[in-house]
């Protein structure tokens, strides 16, 4: 892939991290819709987590049906059509989805709904597939992860801002002194805008200088893998590489536990997280909360992404100190236009010293940051169900900080040494993305019928432990490859 090492992508990159940031937005935002539909409707929180269901299902359904389209017209649908027609189509099938929240809005109806949010999770599974590995290649393929953790924290920005504009749809303005009163009539507005927006990025796809065929990553994923590892040229499918099958297994419970995180979160604050008049904390003041949360993975991957930009190595060092805090100033800003309190957010600034030394321990190798940044994970886990109030609210918002970057880790891990089989495994990967909604429906389902919400935070636990797990073991089957990420493979840190 030499031309991409060479050639200019910038404005090109520029134009989709679009769709990563409407990907954040719409799944943020599921984190408000869900207790307001719990209440009006008084739903079981395991029902209430059929919002999110739907919308990861989706990624599962629609690359099922990419690969069952590719397999009976005998090719590749993004080879044939190219990937930047791909994501237009993507984003005109999302846009159609959008249009069903005029009539759930109208009705108050749940099943239209999440119906909708299936179609738009549809549309947004075509844009994953095309999008991330147009991400790695469009540039130098060292610096690959880099620009997945760049687009990651566009995402973010969409993740920190979707509960917001969508708590102010629904609640209306959000700095009165009363409790606000929902109005799910109000739901279909920032969908319907975001619809209008599909449509028009579709149409500035169309006639962008994203690349359409990307057929040489083939070929470069090829160039890493030893040519005297017999074992590599015995394989026949992408099934055939184990660190692509555990890393199926890792994105299913990765993106499961990061969306489950955030999903549970209001649940918890109006269970455990009271007033100062000793009242449950309202519904209608907990978006600044989970906008946090989806911050806290802006806050990571801004950090990470610095790797990505062409600046000097002592600029770079010192960015890794600065970025995370202008991530958190976004956020701060964002609050403060929105009229909310932001003072009590000011001691979150210590978590962030955490996420820049856990950074700076990885040293650019994805297994060892993957490693570092679960075990973190899991031990703010356990503190959220050891102690209780706000102490509990911050380490489950600060496993936002410890999931950041873990998308292009083990999506990079995986797709490692897969050679012609690399386009295989990264729409299998995008398909494991269904985790967000199963995870989130077992750990609602554990908080109803067993543990109560505190506790069922150990569904997380479970996930965070394979992840460290995965990440202990990828790094030797990878160097048996002759791959090994502590030289300067993927670059970075």
């Amino acid at each position: 892939m030499q031309a991409n090492q060479t050639k200019n992508y910038g404005s090109a990159l520029y134009t989709l991290v679009m769709v990563f940031f409407f990907w954040g937005f719409v799944a943020a935002s599921n984190d408000i819709l869900i207790p307001v539909f719990k209440e009006h409707l008084h739903l079981e929180q395991w029902q209430s987590m059929m919002i999110a269901f739907a919308f990861y299902v989706a990624y599962t359904v629609g690359s099922l049906i990419y690969n069952f389209i590719s397999k009976l017209t005998g090719g590749d649908i993004l080879n044939r059509i190219g990937y930047r027609n791909g994501i237009a189509v993507g984003l005109v099938i999302s846009a159609l989805g959008t249009l069903l929240f005029y009539p759930a809005a109208e009705s108050a109806s749940f099943m239209l709904m999440i119906s909708g949010l299936f179609i738009v999770g549809l549309g947004f599974s075509l844009q994953q597939t095309a999008a991330n590995p147009l991400a790695i290649v469009m540039g130098d393929p060292k610096t690959g992860a880099q620009r997945l953790s760049l687009t990651g924290g566009v995402n973010n920005f969409g993740t920190t801002i979707g509960p917001i504009l969508v708590s102010m749809a629904i609640f209306g303005s959000v700095g009165t002194s009363g409790v606000a009163v929902a109005s799910i009539s109000m739901v279909k507005v920032p969908y319907l805008i975001l619809g209008g927006l599909f449509i028009l990025v579709a149409v500035i796809f169309m006639f962008s200088s994203i690349p359409n065929k990307i057929d040489s990553v083939q070929n470069d994923q090829d160039e890493h893998v030893d040519p005297a590892d017999p074992a590599h040229h015995a394989k026949t499918s992408a099934f055939d590489f184990p660190q692509l099958v555990m890393g199926m297994i890792g994105i299913f419970v990765y993106v499961g536990v990061e969306v489950s995180t955030a999903a549970n979160l209001p649940e918890f604050m109006k269970q455990h997280v009271h007033t100062g008049n000793g009242l449950p904390f309202p519904t209608d003041q907990i978006a600044p909360f989970v906008s946090l949360y989806w911050a806290s993975l802006m806050i990571g991957r801004w950090t990470a992404s610095v790797g990505a930009f062409n600046l000097s190595d002592g600029t770079k060092k010192i960015m890794r100190f600065v970025m995370p805090y202008i991530a958190f100033g976004v956020f701060l800003l964002i609050n403060k236009l929105a009229n909310h309190d932001i003072t009590p957010f000011y001691i979150y600034a210590l978590n962030i010293v955490v996420l820049i030394i856990a950074d700076l321990m990885s040293k650019g190798n994805p297994a060892r940051q993957l490693l570092i940044f679960s075990t973190l994970a899991i031990a703010a886990l356990f503190i959220g169900m050891f102690t209780g109030g706000m102490v509990s609210v911050y380490a489950f918002i600060s496993v936002g900080l410890f999931c950041s970057t873990l998308w292009p880790c083990i999506f990079t891990l995986a797709i490692s040494g897969l050679g012609r089989y690399t386009n295989a495994g990264s729409s299998l990967l995008v398909m494991m993305i269904m985790g967000g909604g199963i995870v989130s429906l077992l750990q609602g389902y554990v908080a109803d019928a067993f543990l109560g919400i505190q506790w069922s935070y150990l569904v997380g636990v479970l996930c965070f432990a394979y992840l460290a797990f995965y990440a202990w073991k990828v790094s030797g089957i990878l160097k048996r490859q002759g791959i090994d990420f502590d030289k300067p493979v993927t670059g970075g840190h």
